[in-house]
């Protein structure tokens, strides 16, 4: 079943989708893709990029990207297949069918012929869209570029549309993540920034049973690999998470994209944020910042404020490394800031990183510095608006 939070994520994706005209869950209008005569005598438009996304293989990626660029075709656009996949899948070969394909290019390696796209010929060609599958994919050595990515990003460089497919457990900065969750390494990745960069994300999504179904009836795999998939990778507690995970980061990532604006009326996920010092409380606040986040299902992040005049002794650095070693243990991700005013560059953080939560240990200044200076506790409550406090009691407080 498809539980409720992940409905809720979805949805609000949908909405979020409708009120941003750069990201649209619905095929764009042929209208929205100029003819190449428009951009003569101007200077060169960078191509729109839309990334279809899902939680692992044969979730439907490919197919709905055809579909789309077919509507697409349909309304005038110049379509053409840079390079596409079906893996033996008839329903995605069908829906190939009137599409241009533009010849792939034949490498020798090992005493093999392989082929890769070809994107001198695509530039030759010039069309108005092209569909590029399986965007993580590693070239063949001896090619001009290493990844496929590189090659999509010197199309849109050209002013030409890029469709393209990936699936969630290629994203970088989830390696760690998916590796935990799953027990599987996966080699070829791209960069978190192709994300940020793109101009639409699209989930494509079908739920774990249906995708195991698909596995079994021979649809994903070649029937010698179904047995062992469905008892590795396509497990169901494997694909419940990476389900989740492909919500929530595209989710994330729309949040990011609203021009800087830390307006939390789009803030879809609990995120906690604990603040780190150079005293030795700060593993404990971790400990606690994590179960929090784990009960609530929330992205962890963890702040060490650094001044600007003031150098780390060598255990004090020490100390910070292994709070950051900790902090990547749980899931979550280690942030460095330098600022003389430690609330102010937490709730810095805080707004950046749209924060719901914020964990730190008691002060320890004496009476008299509170009063004079007063806390960084009192002093964030001040800051941060909209944002819960977490004071945890430490055996050791700074």
């Amino acid at each position: 079943m498809i539980r409720k939070d992940e409905i809720a994520a979805e949805a609000t994706i949908l909405r979020h989708e409708a009120q941003q005209p750069n990201r649209l869950s619905q095929p764009t209008p042929a209208s929205s893709i100029a003819p190449r005569s428009t951009y003569e005598g101007t200077q060169q438009r960078r191509g729109r990029h839309r990334i279809y996304i899902g939680m692992a293989p044969g979730v439907g990626k490919t197919y709905r990207m055809l579909q789309e660029a077919k509507a697409l075709r349909t309304e005038g656009v110049d379509v053409v297949i840079g390079l596409l996949e079906t893996h033996g899948r008839e329903e995605t070969a069908a829906q190939m069918e009137g599409l241009e394909k533009v010849p792939l290019r034949q490498m020798q390696h090992r005493d093999r012929t392989l082929k890769e796209m070809d994107t001198d010929a695509i530039l030759a060609r010039q069309p108005q869209l092209v569909l590029v599958d399986e965007l993580a994919h590693t070239n063949v050595p001896g090619s001009v570029r290493n990844k496929r990515y590189e090659d999509v990003e010197i199309l849109l460089e050209a002013g030409i549309d890029v469709f393209s497919t990936l699936n969630i457990q290629h994203i970088e900065s989830l390696n760690d993540l998916v590796v935990k969750l799953t027990g599987v390494a996966v080699r070829e990745r791209v960069p978190d920034r192709l994300l940020d960069e793109a101009d639409e994300v699209i989930v494509v999504d079908v739920t774990p049973e249906t995708l195991q179904e698909r596995l079994q009836e021979g649809k994903i795999y070649a029937p010698n690999k179904i047995e062992q998939s469905l008892h590795s990778f396509f497990k169901r507690q494997n694909l419940v998470a990476l389900r989740e995970l492909a919500f929530r980061e595209v989710a994330d990532n729309l949040e990011e994209s609203t021009d800087g604006s830390s307006d939390r009326r789009f803030s879809i996920h609990e995120r906690v944020l604990v603040c780190v010092s150079t005293q030795g409380d700060s593993s404990q606040l971790l400990r606690r910042g994590a179960r929090i986040s784990s009960q609530i299902k929330a992205r962890l992040y963890a702040v060490f404020v650094e001044h600007p005049e003031r150098f780390l002794t060598k255990d004090e650095a020490l100390y910070i490394e292994l709070c950051e070693h900790f902090c990547k243990e749980f899931g979550g991700e280690f942030l460095r800031v330098k600022g003389a005013d430690v609330a102010r560059a937490i709730a810095d953080t805080a707004s950046e990183k749209l924060i719901t939560q914020v964990v730190l240990g008691h002060s320890q200044k004496t009476r008299w510095e509170l009063l004079l200076r007063g806390s960084t506790v009192q002093q964030l409550m001040r800051y941060l608006k909209g944002i819960d406090l977490h004071i945890i009691a430490t055996d050791k407080t700074p």
